[in-house]
């Protein structure tokens, strides 16, 4: 006797195997000596190398050894054909192999009409069982079970199936060829049963094929086998269902939720319905309902923070510091939402950065420039394809808290056409009393955006509309002086751009007046932008050197050796030193970058009273200067002017860079005191600025953006201005190195800018009534003051 694994041989049966175990070598060589019969049992555990008597079937076949070959690797392989199943009554070990006493079963099976009948629903069950089995060779099954004898037939059948070794024993166990005959009927019913749940599940796989893209076919078929199974997709429901109960979501937008789950379980897992519901859900999971950042209160350690990010800006520094102190107090404050104004390059975007860093909260970014699709900041709804949430929504999942930092950067840039106005859609997220329950289109549900923190940046307040300048508490920041320059080159921008450069202090050093050059001769800015990347410039050269010279070349950046480096200077100190000249004059003006000088010339030609104005003036700065025309007409006869002087000539304004368009009232009392020079032929001091709008009575109006107009001026090198009476008040806010190294002229009427401005002596003003301005008595007004 020999077991075998892995297989149970029938009567009638063909069978190659190879034999390896020394036993079953053994007991096939005495085989092969006597008269090559041998008894094959299954073992109940294939897995036993050594298997004992209890370990094998009884019930097995009697087989005739047709042919073995010896293998190279000493294992024998065998053909063996089956004869007729037996059972074994006794088995022992001897010499090292198995011998077994076995008794035969029935002779054949007499023919019935009852049996007849059986063989040919056998017959024609299998041949349903090979048409649907495509492992198996139609024709060839079908002439193997051509045959007459029932046992003969069932044995054959039973060996091609394609069964488990236990059911298959099962079918070796029956003796009576009837029984065996019916039970192989049975078996024969309960394949071609599976066979065909097997095939409704590849035609529904296939349908859903169609839709889909192949590479989806695993998956597919495993969620068409677990519908037949009814399982479905519990597991991932119950997972979606807890995510949903742990994530803190208010009482209304739980039942949105689960509501929502309910409806993606009823739906077909590959419909278009169910991948919208499916990231509707997955985004309300995304969405920070309850985590927070754990704040940090301390004033001293955002006071740290604040002086080792940024140089200067202590107003804005005291604001963040009060909004601090404030939530010691307080438990729950209403968010806040700064606006930081001012020119580019001054600090406002890292500002916000540094707030987060001080506070110990998350920081999220939102750039408005360009935009503007409402829906960008207020989501699309759900029924359109692709649609997401706003920016809004989507800054805070990617923060990951609900109390982040948020920033607004450029929030002046937005634009509104026909798919709406995303100024409005601010409206409601910048509101403390409205933002609590804010509600995207998207979600569709309200979210408390009141623990954030907003901070907007902007260039310019006039491009924000006024109901969205009022929810904003408006800091600004405005330029630095070449002194804080100076002092934010030395702390940060020197240190930065080394690094950046893989430079050491070994090998590059910025002396104070190098510094003070390349602010002074090779950038004009409001901020530090351009600063910052001339010494990046300065930096990417000397690395050149020292890559050619070796990692111990030192450079050393003075003000004489700094052409090296950034090549002819980009500006000259200023026009201070030039001589002053008949009818020029150095005005101030305001820019969205910071202040900038702005020169003002006129030319008096003969001709017939015509005004020329050149220069890309914009409305209101022409109406300047036909009301400075017309105080210089009433003032005719104190400049020395005949009265109709203005007949005899045509005047030509014009104001350099002809390029950029320039308006603003401003310019009044500048482009009067370039007129009066020009008629009066006295010339204007070149080293004093001047700002201020005059009327046509020569009364000097306030204006706006003094402290940039004066930081241009200082930057050029001019330290001497003429500013309107009314805006001494500002100076307050001004840095002491402004106060203390310019020369302030604080006027209220245009006679005293000519008495400034002027370098020569004009003819003395004399008392005379003033050329009445309109034909209308107004005796309920105070009496009009005298000009001088």
């Amino acid at each position: 006797m020999m077991p075998i694994r892995d297989m149970v041989i029938f009567p009638y049966m063909m069978t190659p195997f190879v034999v390896g175990r020394e036993s079953s070598v053994r007991a096939l060589e005495e085989a092969l000596t006597a008269d090559r019969k041998i008894f094959l049992a299954t073992q109940h555990d294939a897995s036993i190398d050594e298997p004992k008597a209890g370990d094998i079937y009884t019930v097995g076949t009697i087989g005739n050894i047709v042919q073995s070959v010896k293998m190279p690797d000493g294992n024998i392989k065998v053909l063996v054909e089956g004869l007729e199943r037996a059972k074994a009554v006794e088995m022992n070990d001897a010499d090292g192999f198995f011998v077994a006493t076995v008794r035969t079963g029935k002779g054949l099976l007499e023919m019935t009409p009852q049996i007849e009948q059986l063989m040919q629903r056998v017959t024609s069950l299998f041949e349903q069982y090979v048409k649907l089995q495509q492992s198996l060779n139609y024709e060839t099954m079908i002439a193997a079970v051509r045959m007459d004898e029932p046992a003969k037939l069932s044995d054959t059948i039973a060996a091609n199936l394609q069964l488990e070794i236990a059911e298959k024993q099962e079918l070796l166990d029956i003796f009576d060829p009837a029984e065996r005959l019916a039970r192989v009927a049975d078996v024969l019913d309960v394949e071609i049963e599976k066979l065909n749940m097997d095939r409704t599940i590849q035609s529904r796989v296939k349908r859903q094929m169609e839709r889909a893209q192949k590479e989806y076919y695993l998956n597919e078929k495993i969620k068409a086998i677990q519908k037949e199974l009814g399982r479905g997709e519990k597991s991932e429901f119950d997972e979606l269902k807890k995510k949903i109960e742990t994530s803190g979501m208010p009482k209304d937008v739980f039942e949105k939720a689960i509501q929502e789950l309910k409806k993606l379980e009823a739906m077909p897992p590959m419909s278009a319905e169910s991948t919208v519901s499916r990231n509707y859900l997955d985004w309300l999971l995304a969405v920070p309902w309850k985590k927070k950042s754990k704040e940090t209160r301390s004033i001293d350690h955002a006071e740290k923070v604040l002086n080792e990010d940024h140089y200067g800006l202590e107003k804005i520094k005291e604001r963040i510091l009060e909004f601090l102190a404030v939530r010691q107090l307080v438990k729950n404050p209403k968010g806040s939402i700064l606006c930081f104004v001012g020119p580019p390059g001054v600090g406002k975007t890292s500002l916000g950065m540094s707030i987060a860093k001080a506070t110990g909260r998350k920081f999220v970014r939102m750039s408005l420039g360009g935009v503007r699709d409402e829906a960008e900041i207020r989501g699309h709804r759900r029924t359109y394809i692709g649609a997401l949430p706003g920016q809004i929504i989507q800054s805070m999942k990617k923060a990951g808290t609900k109390n982040p930092v948020f920033m607004l950067d450029e929030v002046d840039k937005m634009a509104s056409d026909f798919r709406g106005d995303p100024a409005s859609a601010l409206l409601e997220v910048l509101d403390p009393e409205q933002n609590t329950s804010f509600q995207d289109h998207y979600l569709d549900v309200e979210y408390d955006l009141s623990q954030v923190l907003f901070v907007a940046t902007a260039n310019v307040l006039h491009t924000i509309p006024g109901p969205l300048q009022d929810r904003m508490e408006i800091l600004r920041l405005h330029g630095y002086t070449e002194v804080e320059k100076l002092e934010i080159a030395k702390q940060y921008l020197v240190k930065k751009q080394r690094e950046a450069t893989g430079l050491s202090e070994k090998n590059i050093v910025f002396s104070e007046d190098g510094l003070a050059a390349i602010i002074r001769s090779y950038t004009r800015e409001a901020g530090v932008r351009n600063l910052e990347r001339e010494i990046g410039n300065v930096c990417r050269k000397v690395v050149r050197r020292v890559v050619k010279n070796g990692l111990k070349h030192k450079e050393e950046i003075t003000a004489s050796n700094l052409k090296d480096f950034l090549g002819v200077p980009k500006f000259r100190d200023s026009a201070v030193h030039e001589k002053s000249e008949i009818g020029l004059v150095t005005g101030l003006a305001w820019t969205e970058v910071g202040g900038s000088i702005l020169s003002t010339e006129v030319q008096v030609l003969d001709g017939k009273g015509k005004l020329t104005l050149t220069g890309q003036l914009g409305d209101v700065m022409q109406e300047s200067a036909q009301a400075a025309l017309s105080y210089i007409r009433s003032r005719a006869q104190h400049l020395g002017l005949p009265r109709d002087f203005y007949r005899n000539v045509d005047i030509h304004i014009h104001v350099p860079e002809g390029a950029i368009p320039k308006d603003g009232p401003s310019a009044g009392i500048t482009l009067a005191t370039a007129l009066a020079s020009a008629l009066v032929k006295v010339p204007v001091r070149r080293d004093i600025a001047m700002t201020g709008e005059v009327t046509l009575r020569g009364k000097v109006l306030p204006i706006g953006g003094l402290k940039e107009k004066l930081l241009a001026a200082h930057r050029a090198g001019i330290f001497e201005a003429i500013m309107p009476a009314e805006n001494e008040k500002d100076l307050a806010d001004f840095p002491d190195i402004l106060k203390n190294s310019m020369k302030l002229h604080w006027v209220e009427q245009m006679d005293d800018v000519l008495k400034i401005a002027l370098e020569g002596p004009i003819p003395e003003l004399k008392e005379e009534t003033p050329v009445a301005l309109t034909a209308v008595a107004t005796p309920h007004l105070p009496e009009q003051r005298p000009h001088q």
